[in-house]
Formats: C-alpha cells, sequence, structure tokens
C-alpha cells in the first residue's frame, strides 16, 4: 500500500488526492490543511463580498467528510506540517485547535502550500481597518468590518486582478474607492496602451485612480470622527478612508521547503522538473508555491493562477502513481471582470518580450463581437504579438464587453499547438450574427499580422506618434465628423477615404505618407490605394482609437 501525503488543500493539493484516488483504490492518502476549509473557490471571494455570489456555502466545494466519503481520503484540516524528515520519510505535524503533535510517514509526498500576500514594510499597516485577501477567513474578517461599522470609503493598494475584482466589491456596495497603484497602469499582465481601456472603464465609474504613486505611511485615526486611518503617498497626496485592502501581489510559500532543504529556483519559488519532483525525487510541488517553465521564453516563471495548479495536481498524481508525465510549460493565460469590461491575455506581453530581448510584431483590431447589424454588438479591441520571422504567435491581450475570453481561448490553443499567424487566417469559427462575424476578430487580426509579414503594409505605431520628422506626413482618412467627435493627431492633413482617389494631387510625393483612420481599415484601403500610386505609405496599426486610448 502507497502512502501519499499531501501537504495543502485548494486547487493543486485537492485536485491531486483526487486524481490519485481515481488511479489507485489501495494507495493510502491523507492530506493536510492548516485552514479550516481544504478546497475552496479562492477566486469566487471578491464576488461575495460584492453581492454577485449571495451564498457563502457556494465557495466551499469540498469539506474534510465530504472528500472522505467521496475519495476515501483522510483530510485534516487546522493541521500544519511544521517539518520533513527527508531520511526517515515523515513529516511532523502539529494539529492547531489541540497542539498536538505527531509524525507521519510517507512514500510520496505532494506539497501545495500556495503563495502568501504580499505585505511591504510600510509604517502603521498593522491596524484593524487593514485587509488582505487569500481565503475565506480573510474574507469574512472583510464582511464582518464592513457589517458592523459604517465604511464610506475603501482604499485598495494594487491594481491586479485581486485590487481590480474588490474594487467592483466596494462599488456594488455602494462605497466610494480609490485604487493606489505604484506602476503607470492597472494590470501589468498587459501592455499600458491595453490597459488605458481599463482605465477610462474606473474614471467612468467614479473610481479615484492614483497611478505611478506608492503608500508609504499609514495613520490610525481613533480620535477622529471622519475616517479610520490616512494614507501617506510619495507623491504627497493624503487619502482619507476606512478600509484598506492591501492587494499588492503574492510570494511563493516556501518555507517548508526550505527547511527540508529542498532546491529553490532562481526567483524563488520550489524548483521542480518536468514530472514536478522537487530535488528530492520522493518529494513533488505543485501550485503557485512553484517555478514552472514559461511556454514562449522557456524560462522560469511564476505563476499563480487556479488553472496550471489544476493540471499540475493531477499530473503530479498520475506520476506518483507509477506515470511519465511531462509538464508543458505554463502560457499564463487568464481573464478578469472590470465592471463591464473583460480583460484576457495569454502568452506574453510586450514588456515581457523586451525583457527577454525577443524579437517581436504587433498589430491591433477593433471589431464588433458579433455581426455589428445584429443587436448587441460590442467592439473587442485585440492586440496579438507574434515573431516577426516566422508568424509565430507569442502573445494576446483583448479587451470588450462580449466575447474576449472565447477570443483569447482561440488565441491560446493556437499558441499552445505553435501556429503561425498565416495560419491563423484560414482557422474556421462559429459564425450566424447572434454570434460573430464572418471575419472574425481572430481572422482579421491574422489577416493585418500576414499583410505585415508579406510586406502589403508598412506598419506604424501609436508610441510612434509623436517622433514624425520633417520627411513624413499625417494623413487622417476618417469623416470630418469623426475629427470633431473624438479628435485626431497634431498636424495631420484630412482626406476622406473615398475622396482620396480624386484628391492624390494634393499629397506630396517627396514624403512618406503616415496613415489613419479609426480603427485601421480604412487606414489599409488608403495605404493600398497610395502605394498603387507611387506614394511611400505606412498605415497606424489600430488607428486612433489604439493612440486615443493608449493616453489614457
Amino acid at each position: 500500500m502507497k502512502k501519499i501525503v499531501i501537504v495543502g488543500g485548494v486547487a493543486g493539493g485537492a485536485s491531486a488526492a483526487a486524481r490519485a484516488r481515481r488511479l489507485s483504490e489501495s494507495a493510502d492518502i491523507i492530506m493536510f490543511e492548516r485552514g479550516p476549509y481544504v478546497s475552496f473557490a479562492n477566486c469566487g471571494l471578491p464576488y461575495h463580498i460584492g453581492g454577485d455570489i449571495r451564498q457563502r456555502e457556494a465557495l466551499i466545494l469540498q469539506t474534510d467528510e465530504s472528500f472522505d466519503q467521496r475519495f476515501n481520503v483522510k483530510v485534516k484540516s487546522h493541521t500544519e506540517v511544521m517539518a520533513i524528515d527527508r531520511e526517515n520519510k515523515r513529516v511532523r505535524v502539529t494539529n492547531l485547535l489541540t497542539q498536538e503533535q505527531y509524525e507521519q510517514p510517507y512514500d510520496v509526498l505532494l506539497l501545495s502550500p500556495g503563495a502568501k500576500p504580499l505585505m511591504p514594510p510600510i509604517t502603521g499597516l498593522t491596524n484593524p481597518y487593514t485587509f488582505s485577501l487569500r481565503n475565506i477567513p480573510d474574507m469574512d474578517a472583510i464582511i464582518a468590518k464592513l457589517e458592523s461599522q459604517t465604511v464610506k470609503h475603501a482604499t485598495v493598494v494594487g491594481g491586479g486582478f485581486i485590487g481590480l475584482e474588490m474594487l467592483e466589491a466596494f462599488h456594488q456596495r455602494g462605497i466610494d474607492t480609490t485604487l493606489v497603484e505604484l506602476a503607470d497602469q492597472v494590470m501589468v499582465s498587459i501592455d499600458k496602451e491595453m490597459a488605458g481601456f481599463v482605465h477610462a472603464e474606473l474614471n467612468e465609474r467614479g473610481i479615484d485612480l492614483k497611478l505611478s504613486q506608492k503608500l508609504v505611511e499609514v495613520q490610525s485615526n481613533e480620535a477622529h470622527t471622519g475616517h479610520n486611518l490616512t494614507l501617506q503617498l510619495d507623491s504627497g497626496q493624503q487619502v482619507l478612508t476606512d478600509m484598506l485592502i492591501m492587494a499588492t501581489g503574492v510570494a511563493p510559500e516556501t518555507g517548508l521547503a526550505k527547511q527540508a532543504g529542498l532546491k529553490l529556483g532562481e526567483l524563488g519559488g520550489i524548483w521542480v522538473n518536468g514530472h514536478m519532483q522537487t530535488s528530492d525525487p520522493s518529494i513533488y510541488a505543485v501550485g503557485d508555491a512553484i517555478e514552472t517553465i514559461d511556454f514562449v521564453t522557456k524560462t522560469p516563471t511564476l505563476v499563480p493562477l487556479a488553472g496550471p495548479a489544476n493540471r499540475q495536481g493531477r499530473m503530479a498524481a498520475d506520476n506518483m502513481l507509477g506515470a511519465s508525465e511531462s509538464y508543458q510549460g505554463t502560457q499564463g493565460t487568464a481573464i478578469c471582470k472590470v465592471f463591464d469590461l473583460a480583460v484576457g491575455s495569454t502568452g506574453k506581453n510586450e514588456k515581457q518580450l523586451k525583457r527577454a530581448n525577443i524579437a517581436y510584431e504587433k498589430v491591433y483590431v477593433h471589431t464588433a463581437s458579433h455581426a455589428s447589424y445584429y443587436p448587441g454588438a460590442e467592439i473587442v479591441s485585440l492586440k496579438l504579438l507574434f515573431a516577426p520571422d516566422t508568424g509565430i504567435i507569442l502573445g494576446a491581450q483583448a479587451v470588450g464587453k462580449d466575447g474576449v475570453d472565447k477570443r483569447i481561448d482561440v488565441l491560446s490553443v493556437a499558441m499552445k499547438t505553435k501556429m503561425t499567424v498565416a495560419q491563423l487566417q484560414h482557422v474556421e469559427l462559429c459564425y450566424a450574427p447572434p454570434f460573430g462575424s464572418a471575419k472574425d476578430v481572430i481572422n482579421q487580426a491574422a489577416f493585418v499580422a500576414t499583410n505585415i509579414l508579406r510586406g502589403d503594409i508598412k506598419p506604424v505605431h501609436f508610441d510612434q506618434v509623436d517622433n514624425v520628422t520633417s520627411k513624413q506626413l499625417w494623413l487622417d482618412v476618417r469623416k470630418p465628423i469623426e475629427l470633431e467627435r473624438v479628435g485626431q493627431i497634431a498636424g495631420a492633413i484630412n482626406i476622406e477615404v473615398d475622396e482620396l482617389r480624386q484628391r492624390l494631387n494634393e499629397l506630396p510625393k517627396d514624403k512618406e505618407i503616415l496613415v489613419y483612420c479609426q480603427v485601421g481599415l480604412r487606414g489599409n484601403v488608403a495605404c493600398r490605394m497610395l502605394a498603387n500610386h507611387g506614394f511611400k505609405v505606412k498605415n497606424l496599426v489600430g488607428g486612433y482609437r489604439t493612440y486615443l486610448f493608449s493616453q489614457k
């Protein structure tokens, strides 16, 4: 009988335990969880705070008893593994309710301790009004404070997934909210021009958005009749608030691995090989605590997402019971709801590709989520990154109110199979007016990318708008009413695309014409027309819309 001991439940550990039982009815499986809940939906916590998920019980996926009944896995919650004795293959365990200590032998050990919230060393951060959100007890504490005291204003520090979801939760409760973010954008998993759409949504919702600012001190206002805390920012600004949520990221939980002398990776996570084995072949590790290999760069990465953790747990169980499955790397495919917007991404963003010295090209398309003539169509703004020589897809980002998830999912699969943008042109996707377009967002992005690779169109990008030389000229081919409504690039001349053929004599042939329209489509038409008449031309990829939101 093989003894399998699992440290930590939730995504990775619980998945491994269930998979191990499905593979072997004879294995002796025990799972230790230091918290009160062995399997819960931690991604759903902000949505219960905001009221979208009304029943707290809906977040509890399995209890100790239900896990035992269904899978015959001995679950010990409120129990912490304190140390690993690798030589004798034992773990030292403490029952946190009774303080009883004992040893548990294992044949194979799986570590799934997860990640812990990063709490920066800020003066005054320890107070009754400051919280982080990692588990159900954290959620309960936040709700208890909201229900026991009048909270008129809340501040969230950190503009990642949890921070943005908590903004919406507070907003739904009618609480004024400030977001403080050290970077010059929210959601650093996407690029700044794409984050501009999120910034616009937050501003529209009345969120007090403070970018490129750092929280440096927290003061408790016990005698203050207005707000509980005063937050001092490095810009000199102060924020008066009643509740503070610290959502400044997470770090791998590696204390147990360090104690056991297991190898850590260069980023500080637990090192594992492709089979999810640590430097001790009898000890496996999965989830937010480990370093995996990035699918694109082939370098170590930390990706605290539930999807990879679940797949790693399943694979580790297979390998602990004799298989030889290899993990294929992490793409970091993710999506976040920000009020009415969905923001999704897969693979690498532009900043990451630059840091990794990987050559890339990029295109933007802004087109309808389904046939524009059918009611309810919304604009999907998509950025596609690809290799300039092979056309292999390196990453994608999308923002919109509808259809973002399916586009990112398609591109995630395309990346996994190493498709090129030329091949992506030919992907057949569902089409009927309520669901899509005959030329889907995916296909259109591939068309633009392939045009660039073939040299049919020479691109100019939004971040080059202000670097025009005396030998270049901006040409705006939109209707004059569009310019009045949304603005234009300084110094551009305006000739509508439908009048362009008759007004070619107004354009100088000794200058390079930089063409743009609202989203890039009419600009492409104009570019081909001008090129066929002997002009030197480039098209602003993604049009004025991309440039406009890059300024948000």
